[in-house]
């Protein structure tokens, strides 16, 4: 199982990294406006706080969403990894004049700021990236286990925020994933095509 969810992710990554720039920028000019009718459809005006990330790897193109949501008025935050186990991630507060660092992986994120960490639960949104996902709303990630094992206490109980969103090109859809225990399924995932809700 664990061959076929690594050949998952290399066909998966390959078919993304070979998009177009011009694809690129459609998708992510789709996905902001997918988004924000998402949030409308809430039919709230309240200042939401929403983690999102930055893109890598031919991930679809977050930068237009976080502008449009700074726009909003919407409080922004970013993953950063963990200072003293690395293996789980913590969400800190995202502005345009944040100083930024290289994670090990090369990544951007916030200089570690312990008084802009923001609780998962105090989230009303995570935004989370993903290689694949199904028909199920199963998601399969890079294979760190980063967001799994930040969200694994928060899946054994019944919790109402944050609402956990995958973003997606169509293309990274597949009929069936290979799931293993600590897999957290999501809800809601946007495409720059649609929203799948289950």
């Amino acid at each position: 199982m664990n061959n076929n969810r690594a050949q998952i992710r290399k066909s998966i990554r390959e078919i993304r990294n070979n998009l177009s720039k011009n694809q690129q920028n459609l998708a992510a000019q789709s996905l902001y406006m997918n988004f924000i009718q998402h949030l409308k459809s809430k039919k709230t005006n309240k200042t939401e706080h929403i983690a999102i990330y930055l893109s890598n790897d031919g991930e679809l193109d977050t930068s237009l969403l976080i502008k449009e949501l700074w726009n909003l008025n919407h409080h922004i935050y970013l993953p950063i990894t963990h200072p003293f186990n690395g293996t789980n991630l913590l969400f800190q507060r995202y502005e345009k004049n944040s100083p930024m660092r290289a994670n090990r992986y090369g990544i951007f994120e916030p200089k570690l700021n312990c008084s802009q960490i923001c609780p998962l639960p105090a989230l009303d949104y995570l935004l989370m990236p993903l290689v694949a996902f199904d028909k199920q709303g199963n998601r399969l990630g890079m294979g760190g286990g980063f967001y799994d094992r930040t969200l694994a206490r928060l899946h054994e109980q019944n919790w109402q925020k944050p609402q956990l969103i995958g973003l997606a090109h169509e293309c990274q859809k597949v009929d069936v994933l290979p799931i293993e225990s600590w897999d957290v399924p999501l809800k809601t995932i946007i495409t720059p095509d649609k929203t799948y809700c289950w």
